[in-house]
């Protein structure tokens, strides 16, 4: 999506579309207050799969928003589920201050999940062992010491 069809939308949305044209194949979990929101596609797919609500909430471009989202709280179940499912997740937070901030607020990618590279504990099954393999082509052949 070019600049002038950027100009097409809202200022939040714009930012949104920039942060998600980056990642465009991975579901976007934006950050808005105690909520992780998800709109247009991500918000079909996310709704779909989580059995959560897809609602539509202004317009942007003149076309309505659709969306959904789940409470910052309470993300790590949502995205442990989206894991499992064999999706991936970019996390995008707030680091800008909402008081000074003069339209949106800045966000960031801060995270990004996904099945092949989940490393933290609260996401993975305890009940399955999690296989770890790394490769080096610069390393030289050695034999395994056990």
């Amino acid at each position: 999506m070019s600049d002038k069809d950027f100009a097409k939308h809202t200022p939040m949305m714009q930012q949104y579309l920039r942060l998600k044209a980056n990642h465009p194949e991975t579901l976007l979990f934006y950050r808005m207050g105690d909520f992780y929101e998800l709109f247009f596609e991500d918000a079909e797919k996310a709704a779909r799969l989580l059995d959560i609500t897809l609602t539509t909430r202004g317009q942007t471009a003149g076309m309505p928003i659709k969306m959904c989202g789940v409470p910052f709280h309470a993300a790590e179940g949502y995205l442990a589920k989206l894991v499992k499912l064999g999706e991936s997740v970019v996390i995008c937070e707030q680091i800008g201050d909402p008081a000074t901030s003069k339209g949106p607020v800045e966000r960031e990618v801060t995270r990004i999940v996904t099945p092949g590279t989940l490393t933290d504990a609260a996401l993975l099954d305890e009940k399955r062992e999690t296989l770890l393999l790394a490769i080096s082509p610069h390393a030289t052949a050695a034999a395994w010491p056990g």
